[in-house]
């Protein structure tokens, strides 16, 4: 069986809810800065992030936009978790599609919106180091990390729609299947081509699919098999 690194590395990435960014100090020039920020992913798996106009790293990717992003999914042993490091140059984004996506995941950060002087971020991969654990290690090219995600993103806004109109039951199915929890509240809050995220009782899941999916049909499709396996 052939394994898709590629896909595993954006999964973590997709899983996740912190990393580190590292970008270059301008205040102390030639030493790398990193602090930890929350993100979400967009349709391709690169990191979004919410930045300050005062945050360091806004001054260190606006003199020098090559940059690092590293998220680690930290069990006891450090060097049997994975991890993966992107890199690649960070640039400003302003989608508004993109906005509602990540505020689905974080709504306490509009107030920063509000606030003013916050921008939308993400790093153009080059590579991923992806390291699924000891002595597994892989660089991975962008071309394979980068999910094709034109049609997916274009339906996700439908498809929330849809699932927590119409398909609540299904939610709370999912929840019980691939998490072992029954809660009281559960909302689909994102949907990619790799999986999808539900709030449920004010904690975000994440549920992977057995396989991608690109089109409207093949989404309805991998979410009715797992909800019929959900309720056997």
């Amino acid at each position: 069986m052939t394994i898709d690194r590629a896909r595993q590395a954006r999964e973590l990435f997709r899983t996740l809810r912190s990393g580190v960014l590292s970008s270059h100090s301008t205040k102390l020039p030639g030493y790398p800065y990193g602090s930890a920020l929350p993100y979400a992913t967009d349709h391709g798996g690169r990191p979004v992030l919410l930045i300050s106009h005062l945050a360091e790293h806004t001054h260190n990717v606006g003199a020098d936009a090559r940059a690092s992003f590293l998220v680690a999914d930290l069990g006891p042993d450090v060097q049997t978790s994975a991890r993966a490091t992107l890199l690649g140059n960070a640039r400003q984004v302003v989608d508004a599609a993109l906005e509602e996506r990540y505020l689905r995941f974080f709504p306490e950060h509009a107030r920063y919106l509000e606030i003013g002087g916050f921008a939308f971020w993400t790093i153009e991969p080059l590579q991923l180091r992806f390291i699924e654990g000891f002595g597994s290690q892989h660089w991975i090219a962008t071309d394979a990390y980068l999910a094709r995600a034109e049609e997916i993103a274009r339906i996700e806004a439908s498809v929330l729609e849809h699932m927590n109109q119409d398909h609540r039951d299904a939610l709370f199915a999912y929840c019980a299947h691939a998490h072992a929890m029954t809660p009281e509240h559960a909302e689909m809050i994102g949907f990619d081509c790799d999986g999808f995220d539900i709030r449920a009782d004010g904690r975000a899941f994440r549920f992977a699919l057995p396989d991608p999916v690109y089109s409207a049909g093949e989404a309805r499709a991998a979410l009715v098999a797992l909800a019929e396996r959900s309720r056997r």
